[in-house]
């Protein structure tokens, strides 16, 4: 089955939401709506577009007109409604707020997901980001608690540091606790670019400073 009708299943079993996005069934006369979930109540007044690729333009600024380079931060922008046509073009749009995040939840569901811990991803790094591998277990628990504190991502995070070194707890690995059954979840399965460049520069801050004594 296709993920279009898998998720078109899920939305008429209930499914509302994923991050900020609320899904929406018969609204104004189109099949699937979103908006953002504090807009609800405003659905009448909101700016309505019927492209599912200008869910793109929506979500690469915050309300503040900064870019948003993760599109799992709790930033997006409201006032807007996505009035959709099929369950196709719901799958875009949503593919385009959160990447991957509905297919990631269909093979996590399905029990085919891959995830890959922290370590293994930094050791296949190259170039500028080589070194980002020697990082210490110490500064990258940090730095995950850090980068991936709610407050400033809520993909759900699924690997560990390696296959001996779990995560420590921290509000960066509670989101599961806060989903609803009605919630597709953001995964997480590797850790972004973004976490792989602040590793680099946390590796190259403990080197200098290991120099330096």
């Amino acid at each position: 089955m296709k993920i279009s009708q898998r998720l078109s299943q899920a939305v008429q079993a209930k499914v509302d939401r994923i991050g900020q996005v609320a899904i929406l069934t018969d609204t104004q006369s189109s099949p699937y709506a979103l908006c953002h979930q504090q807009d609800l109540d405003l659905i009448d007044s909101l700016t309505v577009h019927r492209d599912p690729f200008a869910a793109r333009e929506i979500a690469k600024l915050d309300d503040e007109g900064e870019f948003r380079f993760l599109k799992a931060a709790l930033n997006l922008k409201r006032g807007w409604l996505l009035l959709l046509a099929d369950e196709e073009e719901l799958r875009q749009a949503l593919d385009l707020f959160y990447p991957a995040a509905v297919g990631l939840w269909l093979a996590r569901e399905d029990g085919r997901l891959h995830v890959q811990n922290l370590r293994p991803k930094l050791k296949r790094q190259t170039g500028m980001y080589r070194f980002a591998h020697t990082i210490s277990d110490e500064g990258a628990q940090a730095l995950v608690a850090k980068e991936c504190h709610p407050e400033n991502c809520s993909k759900m995070i699924l690997w560990h540091l390696d296959e001996e070194v779990p995560l420590k707890e921290s509000p960066a690995l509670c989101k599961e606790e806060n989903q609803s059954a009605r919630q597709i979840p953001l995964l997480c399965e590797e850790a972004c670019n973004h976490l792989v460049s602040q590793c680099r520069k946390v590796a190259k801050a403990e080197a200098d400073q290991a120099k330096a004594l």
